[in-house]
């Protein structure tokens, strides 16, 4: 920590303008594909097939990499290998025995969240809600166990952030000290 904190001279000037992607490695495109845009309805927007030289296994390996779109212009991306050995050294590891934390979310509208959970449903597929109080969260796996959140925020949202900003650091300090009484008295709340 000490080289960061030495490095660091303050936030950014202008942050980032919004996730590029998040990339995850898979064994099968096409149940891949099935899952993000035939479940879930999450187009596929590029393919791109590739060779390159791989300095970690000293030989030019063969991939394909595949881009899910977002409104905002963000993506899912995902890398299949044509080598079995390569996913085998790239893949996650088993994930944990409590895995709902390892996740990426995205953020959902009304009409598009109660859109996802009937398609789940009809599906099968299962899948977790839960109220968070300050958002709430529809959870699902993908084949590869990568697990996917569609948050829905509330109509006071710009509220409920204005708060957590204005005391961001003083509860995070608050809570390394030892001091973990909850700060979410939302939890549960009508959304």
């Amino acid at each position: 920590m000490d080289t960061i904190e030495s490095k660091a001279t303050g936030l950014l000037s202008r942050l980032p303008s919004r996730l590029h992607h998040n990339a995850f490695v898979v064994k099968d495109h096409e149940a891949n594909r099935r899952f993000f845009e035939d479940l879930l309805g999450i187009p596929l927007v590029a393919t791109w097939c590739e060779k390159n030289y791989s300095a970690e296994v000293q030989r030019e390996v063969e991939f394909c990499h595949t881009f899910f779109g977002m409104a905002d212009g963000g993506a899912l991306a995902f890398f299949q290998f044509a080598d079995p050995e390569l996913y085998e050294m790239t893949r996650a590891e088993k994930p944990a025995k409590i895995g709902r934390y390892d996740h990426i979310a995205f953020k959902a509208e009304p009409e598009t969240y109660e859109e996802l959970k009937r398609r789940m449903e009809r599906a099968g597929e299962k899948y977790r809600e839960t109220n968070h109080g300050y958002c709430k969260s529809i959870y699902v796996s993908s084949p590869d166990g990568l697990i996917v959140e569609f948050t829905q925020d509330p109509e006071d949202v710009a509220e409920i952030d204005a708060l957590r900003r204005a005391d961001a650091h003083s509860e995070l300090a608050r809570w390394l000290s030892g001091d973990r009484r909850t700060n979410n008295e939302l939890r549960g709340r009508t959304i």
